[in-house]
């Protein structure tokens, strides 16, 4: 049996091009833009909790937070809620 390479260019297209995907960047773009924070250089994100954008964090905390997402809690063992 011969397995396939996966065509890791062709998956990284794919990611972000869904219509969740792309819906959920409108949405913190526009809190972002609407509060005065987009592209002005402060390290500032707008984030997602429970499905809606509630503030703003460090860019760098809201990469992968533990507490805010519960797929990252999966993917990393934490507790279900």
């Amino acid at each position: 049996m011969k397995l396939n390479k996966r065509n890791y260019k062709d998956e990284y297209k794919k990611y972000g091009s869904g219509g969740v995907a792309i819906a959920k960047r409108q949405a913190l773009n526009k809190y972002n833009r609407d509060h005065g924070t987009y592209g002005n250089g402060d390290g500032l994100d707008a984030y997602h909790k429970s499905g809606k954008v509630v503030g703003f964090k460090k860019a760098s905390a809201n990469r992968g937070s533990k507490t805010d997402s519960p797929g990252d809690r999966r993917a990393r063992g934490g507790k279900n809620k």
